[in-house]
């Protein structure tokens, strides 16, 4: 009994070992699904993400509205030729002034930068040459009026029918002579700086002025001293050099394999660096003025300039300038420089592979004229690059290369 009843218990317990075994099977089978349900739900586009070139950048459809493209296509644009160049004074405007007499610098009353005007005195010299003429000027006058009293006594005798008309006509003639010898003597005096109220002081007080002036004989901005107090300055020696700077120029050094191809009054277009804008930002325009007719031959270049308008005293002597010679019109693929991005000290933008899908490119391009640049190499006509928001678009690109 006992053997037949174990028996009989196994054969019960069977059937629940069995529904053990297809529960644990299920389980499995479950958890297995809900792996690979897991391994599915992995988002679409962070696995194109993973597969993206470094180069290339997806954006999600509400950021591309923030990218506008345009296709590559064909321009009228004028061929550009750049040189480095130089801000100078207008060497027509320069005037380099000196001491007309030799002599101590006794006072200096201008400094490098000062705006001075006409007749303004910008340093003061003591000299024995200036007493000297002074003193000749006052004999001068002290002639001229006796010959004018010794013409008039003469008037008076030949009224009393004393003397004949010859010694009226030589006494007249003493007279011109004296106030010849007396403007000269003035005028001598003028050049060596004494003022006009100073000459009629000597004229008449005799009062004999200390020292001369060095005066601005052109309105201006002192652009160099080259004078001190206590110096002793000589006639021709340059003191101060006055510039009117309303005008600039701007010289260039030319290739001379470059020189036959251009010409007194071609376009030119400059950048300066120093003020912080470029050409497409705030145009500095001219036009060729001087063409050198020789080549330095230490640099093998010809010398260009041009002059451009500088009321507003922007541009300052010295400073470093790009000019970009116009040429003639022609028919180029052309892109807006807007629309470049410079990437490792290359040129680059970004052109459209699908939608919200855009790739960098590097691309070869030439000088900008009026906002765009010429395409030399790296893009066909046609293709669809971003012309705004590519420096957007570019760090967006770094930002998902970094996650």
């Amino acid at each position: 009994m006992s053997s037949q009843h174990i028996s009989f218990s196994a054969g019960r317990n069977r059937p629940a070992t069995l529904v053990l075994s297809l529960a644990a099977a299920g389980l499995i089978a479950l958890s297995l699904s809900a792996c690979g349900k897991h391994e599915a739900a992995v988002p679409a586009a962070a696995e194109s993400r993973a597969e993206l070139d470094p180069m290339e950048v997806l954006v999600s459809a509400d950021m591309a509205s923030n990218f506008r493209t345009a296709p590559v296509a064909l321009a009228d644009m004028a061929s550009v030729q750049e040189i480095a160049g130089r801000i100078e004074a207008n060497e027509r405007k320069v005037t380099r002034i000196g001491a007309a007499v030799t002599g101590r610098v006794t006072e200096v009353l201008a400094e490098t930068g000062d705006r001075v005007k006409p007749g303004q005195i910008l340093a003061r010299v003591a000299s024995p040459e200036l007493t000297t003429a002074q003193l000749a000027y006052m004999r001068a006058s002290a002639n001229a009026a006796l010959a004018e009293r010794s013409a008039e006594r003469a008037r008076q005798l030949i009224a009393a029918d004393v003397i004949g008309s010859a010694e009226l006509q030589r006494r007249e003639s003493e007279v011109q002579i004296a106030h010849a010898e007396l403007r000269a003597a003035g005028d001598q005096l003028k050049l060596m700086g004494l003022s006009g109220d100073a000459l009629t002081r000597l004229r008449g007080q005799g009062s004999v002025a200390p020292n001369a002036a060095i005066t601005a004989s052109s309105a201006g901005i002192v652009i160099e001293r080259q004078v001190s107090q206590g110096q002793v300055a000589q006639p021709g020696d340059p003191l101060f050099t006055v510039a009117d700077l309303s005008e600039v120029w701007v010289v260039g050094a030319l290739p001379e394999q470059m020189a036959r191809s251009v010409q007194v009054g071609q376009g030119v277009q400059i950048d300066v660096p120093a003020l912080g804008l470029s050409v497409e930002e705030a145009p500095i325009s001219g036009k060729i003025i001087y063409v050198g007719d020789t080549v330095a031959p230490d640099t093998r270049t010809v010398t260009i300039r041009t002059q451009v308008d500088n009321k507003d005293g922007a541009l300052k002597p010295q400073m470093l300038a790009t000019m970009k010679i116009l040429g003639r019109m022609e028919k180029t693929l052309a892109i807006p420089a807007a629309a470049v991005v410079r990437e490792n000290d290359k040129d680059h933008v970004y052109v459209k592979k699908a939608e919200n899908h855009y790739r960098l490119t590097p691309v070869e391009l030439g000088v900008a004229s009026g906002g765009q640049r010429p395409v030399l190499k790296g893009l066909g006509e046609g293709a669809q690059i971003v012309v705004d928001g590519a420096f957007h678009l570019n760090n967006e690109r770094k930002r998902a290369e970094l996650e």
